[in-house]
């Protein structure tokens, strides 16, 4: 795990610029630095190492192939890179090697087999730069399912990239304005989803993409297309047309358990200590019992835990770790504890982010560090096997809309939308999910409105673009189908695996996802629908994996999730950091957000009147973030 970053083009003093970036991104790799320039190019390409794989010398970046023809710079792991080094001598295509890094393995099969064959044949997760001095072209490309960040745009004239923002931030000819469309993405859902940045003249290379620029784009400024070498939608649509079938019952979990084996087992290659992040749930439960299962010692694995046992999960987590025979540490914080996170949160994040479990996820990576290099999570459980109880919410909403007549729900629509603003506390609330509902072109439509902060972002952004969905029509016609696919398409790749990547590298710890498995998801896909949800419980032949090794009483009980108690805060200790940051003169002056409807919200959410604690947050970390410009 590592960071990257390069500059092409007009941009002087580029070692300084790319060895100032490095600096800035230095917990990302605290082990080495590297840097390589083209000069005749007009290229430079930084590197920041957290050595895991050939922790050596060898192991070390910018790497140039044995052929002399490349360089690459990879944030990431590949974890079938000795099964491509196989490929490539049964082929006859196999260099000498210096050593045995998977950065040398990819470099090797870029010279091999080029660009899309190779990442086609990679399983990983990865965000990486390749330059090719023949032909003169610089290649970024992402992960399948967007586990690392790659950022990159035009600036000073030059195109730029970086695994960070703020290696990116103070670069001559920045244009630091927000961009409008990413507030607006924010406060609708807490995350800025790719392609946008906070900044407009960076974005963010999606997953599954990749892009190629070229010398004469490069002088013009011209942005590449990306293109796609997997898609997540593709591989759910062709799921959908040929489901699997199963004996029984058992054989489903059996193909299952061999599935999620594999890719607990491929994930564990490392040259150093590693181990797995444990809260007691499904997820994380299921992949701590096959680590453990697989493995002749004690699997190391970690918890936080809190005193208000609203949010406390840390004596199941500890009941589950007992019954695997897992080496256990948990550790109590207190709210002092985490609220001591909330002012470094913008550096940890680089643009605003408004999840609030990211305070518990730094304070629990940080845990890990201080016994590990590498931990394992759970992440991804809940949209590849229909876990969020809000699939169940919104598809009991979209069902009952499926009983009306279309020309019913258009002048139902209709006439809500022109009562509603008249209407307050839970009455208006629910004549607007109503209208949602009701005004929805499609599945995917509704979904996104249904899991919206601020419907309207108007309402309190000034500059507010155009409404946009960042959802396309899925293609699907199982609503459930729908709304997990659009989360893996989004939620997942730019609110959850955000929160853990930016927390993780910022102590130095590279966070692996087994669930995220590309094969793992193809197989989830294909799972008929009463194998995701039976009796009304999502995850259903998951679980049945997870009970062959954990007794069900240890498992069965609400979920938490990783949450704190926001909205308390803000009225109590936070409030006068909140305060400070929502001042209207403040407001009135940095010309982001309408003061009254700011101040509206705040009064009525620190009076207890209404809970506007995440609609309040986004734009705190807005506020918060622009104190470090």
């Amino acid at each position: 795990m590592c960071g990257i970053v390069g500059i092409w083009g007009p941009l002087r003093e580029k070692r300084s610029l790319v060895t100032g970036a490095c600096a800035v991104m230095r917990h990302r790799g605290p082990d080495s630095e590297g840097f390589w320039e083209d000069e005749s190019a007009g290229l430079a390409l930084g590197h920041v190492r957290l050595a895991i794989i050939d922790t050596s010398a060898a192991g070390a970046q910018p790497m140039t192939s044995a052929c002399g023809r490349y360089m690459l710079v990879l944030n990431g792991e590949i974890y079938n890179h000795l099964a491509l080094r196989e490929a490539l001598a049964h082929a006859d295509r196999a260099p000498t090697w210096r050593g045995h890094s998977d950065t040398e393995t990819l470099l090797a099969c870029f010279a091999a087999w080029g660009i899309e064959k190779t990442l086609e044949a990679a399983t990983g997760m990865f965000a990486m730069a390749l330059w090719d001095r023949e032909d003169q072209t610089l290649t970024l490309m992402r992960d399948r399912l967007g586990e690392k960040p790659l950022y990159a745009g035009f600036v000073g004239g030059s195109f730029v990239f970086a695994s960070e923002l703020k290696a990116l931030a103070r670069l001559p000819g920045l244009d630091a304005r927000p961009d409008p469309r990413a507030l607006a993405a924010l406060l609708r859902h807490n995350y800025i989803p790719a392609p946008f940045s906070i900044y407009r003249q960076i974005g963010k290379v999606s997953p599954g993409c990749w892009m190629q620029l070229n010398a004469h784009q490069c002088r013009i400024g011209e942005m590449p297309a990306p293109r796609s070498y997997w898609s997540a939608r593709l591989v759910a649509e062709q799921a959908a047309a040929a489901p699997l079938r199963f004996d029984s019952d058992a054989d489903a979990a059996d193909q299952l358990e061999h599935v999620l084996c594999a890719s607990v087992q491929r994930q564990t290659i490392a040259d150093v200590p590693l181990g797995a992040f444990l809260s007691g749930g499904i997820d994380s439960s299921t992949v701590v019992a096959l680590l453990q299962r697989a493995s002749s010692q004690p699997v190391r694995t970690f918890c936080i835990g809190f005193d208000d046992p609203r949010y406390n999960e840390a004596e199941h987590a500890a009941a589950v770790a007992a019954h695997l025979g897992t080496d256990h540490t948990e550790l109590y914080v207190s709210d002092r504890d985490a609220l001591e996170i909330v002012p470094q949160l913008p550096a940890v994040y680089d643009e605003p982010f408004a999840d609030s479990s990211q305070i518990p996820t730094i304070l629990a990576t940080r845990l890990a560090r201080r016994h590990v290099t590498v931990a394992l999570s759970g992440d991804g459980g809940d949209e590849l096997f229909a876990g969020y109880s809000r699939y169940f919410r919104a598809a009991a909403w979209w069902h009952r809309r499926a009983r009306l007549p279309a020309g019913v729900r258009t002048v139902a629509a209709a006439l809500l939308q022109a009562t509603a603003p008249a209407l307050r506390g839970v009455a208006g609330q629910r004549a607007a999910r109503l209208t949602q509902v009701l005004s929805a072109r499609h599945s995917a439509d509704f979904y996104r409105s249904f899991v919206s902060y601020w419907k309207d972002p108007a309402e309190v952004l000034i500059e507010a673009p155009p409404s946009r969905s960042v959802f396309d029509e899925p293609g699907l016609d199982d609503i459930i189908a729908a709304m997990t696919l659009l989360d893996v398409q989004t939620y997942l790749p730019d609110d959850i695996l955000v929160k853990v990547d930016r927390a993780a590298m910022a102590a130095s710890l590279e966070t692996r996802v087994p669930l995220l498995d590309h094969h793992v998801f193809a197989f989830a896909r294909r799972l008929p629908a009463h194998y995701l949800v039976r009796e009304g419980q999502g995850k259903w032949l998951l679980r049945q994996v997870l009970y062959r090794h954990v007794p069900r009483s240890l498992i069965e009980r609400p979920k938490k999730g990783f949450s704190v108690p926001l909205a308390q805060w803000l009225r109590g200790p936070l409030r006068e950091w909140a305060h400070e940051l929502l001042q209207p003169a403040r407001l009135r002056r940095e010309g982001l957000f309408h003061e009254a409807a700011v101040q509206r919200k705040w009064q009525e959410h620190v009076s207890g009147r209404r809970d506007w604690s995440t609609h309040l947050w986004s734009i705190l970390m807005v506020q918060a973030w622009q104190d470090t410009l």
